[in-house]
């Protein structure tokens, strides 16, 4: 019952070009401007967002990249994506919601609102996911499981989830291994439709 518009610097994956915004989010982020879809639409919005559900890159801010901090610190990569998640953060906006996976964030902005997990929306996996919230209540899981998902076992004894192994195994390039692995769980985006929509009705 709401419209809702993705925002992105590449195409959209979900086959709804009239509903994706293809170019970067800090031009339509505070509303009150024309914009045009991936179908080549001009629309006009009068008005702020109603909420904003943000999915920054986490590359230079996650902790398991850390061993490129000391690198992206000095030529400056890593500030320039503090910045960005701090647009999102004081966008004009009464209702949004920032995810990212644990990292920087926690001490160079605050602790997440919230931590969940794709198990508790009926997935079997595991990805520690963060939630920076304003005026948004936190999800409540919606299907636990107790399903640990399918896993990799390597010869060293190493294991890794399923859909981890296959996002560095099965892509062909950095990008497209950036791309699956910050795939959204349909679990979760079901949650986030049916109980954050709830609130602006």
């Amino acid at each position: 019952g709401h419209i809702a518009f993705s925002c992105d610097i590449i195409e959209c994956s979900g086959g709804h070009p009239e509903w994706h915004i293809l170019g970067d989010v800090k031009y339509v982020l505070n509303g009150n401007t024309f914009f045009k879809t991936q179908d080549r639409k001009v629309h006009y919005i009068p008005f702020s967002w109603d909420m904003i559900i943000a999915f920054p890159p986490c590359t230079n801010l996650c902790v398991s990249g850390a061993r490129y901090f000391e690198e992206k610190r000095k030529n400056g990569t890593q500030q320039k994506s503090i910045d960005f998640f701090m647009e999102l953060v004081n966008a004009n906006c009464d209702q949004i919601a920032i995810e990212n996976p644990i990292g920087i964030m926690s001490t160079n902005y605050r602790k997440p609102d919230q931590i969940i997990q794709p198990w508790q929306f009926g997935h079997g996996e595991t990805k520690s996911t963060c939630l920076w919230l304003k005026n948004l209540q936190p999800l409540h899981p919606s299907k636990e499981t107790d399903d640990t998902g399918e896993w990799i076992v390597f010869e060293s004894g190493k294991k890794q989830p399923k859909w981890y192994s296959d996002a560095l195994t099965k892509t062909k390039s950095a990008e497209e291994r950036r791309t699956l692995r910050s795939k959204t769980f349909p679990g979760i985006a079901r949650a986030i439709a049916e109980q954050w929509c709830i609130q602006i009705a």
